[in-house]
């Protein structure tokens, strides 16, 4: 049994509390989906437009949050890109970037933060409006209860230069 839960889905949160596991959740912090480029960006690849003609572009799978994330904003964009692949994990397209195996690929502004100096960031305009949520909420099962909810009140209140030095841009 657990006291807090926190997920980067809404759907698992909605779930959780549809099952009456959770009530209440908070949005902590939201995460955006940005381009990557392997260091020293040897496909020269400056925006999105520039993935026009790419043949070595990944993504997530539609079926996984980053994928769906990522759908929206190539149809809010009016995109024509014809990704080389489709991972199942977010770590599976940094991956792929990094190793230079792709000369591009999105992922969520953590993952690039995380990478460091292995990849240059290249924002995707519009990519806030499709971005996703990091959520809290206490079990209603908890044997600690105020424990619990202290913790999700630090982490909606008094965490914001945590979350953006993990890539998160804090909740308003």
């Amino acid at each position: 049994p657990a006291d807090l839960l926190l997920t980067a889905s809404k759907k698992t949160m909605d779930k959780a509390i549809n099952d009456g596991t959770v009530k209440d959740p908070k949005v902590l912090a939201t995460n955006v989906m940005v381009m990557v480029v392997p260091k020293g960006n040897p496909g020269n690849i400056h925006s999105i437009e520039d993935l026009q003609n790419e043949d070595r572009f990944v993504i997530c799978d539609p079926q996984v949050p980053c994928g769906d994330i990522s759908s929206q904003i190539i149809e809010e964009n009016n995109l024509d890109v014809k990704p080389a692949s489709q991972e199942q994990q977010v770590a599976d397209v940094l991956g792929k970037v990094v190793s230079g195996e792709a000369n591009a690929g999105w992922v969520y502004s953590t993952d690039a933060a995380a990478a460091a100096d292995d990849v240059e960031v290249i924002d995707i305009p519009g990519a806030e409006k499709f971005s996703n949520q990091i959520l809290g909420a206490v079990a209603k099962e908890t044997s600690h209860p105020d424990q619990a909810r202290a913790v999700l009140n630090l982490l909606a209140s008094d965490f914001d230069s945590t979350w953006h030095h993990l890539g998160f841009s804090p909740a308003k």
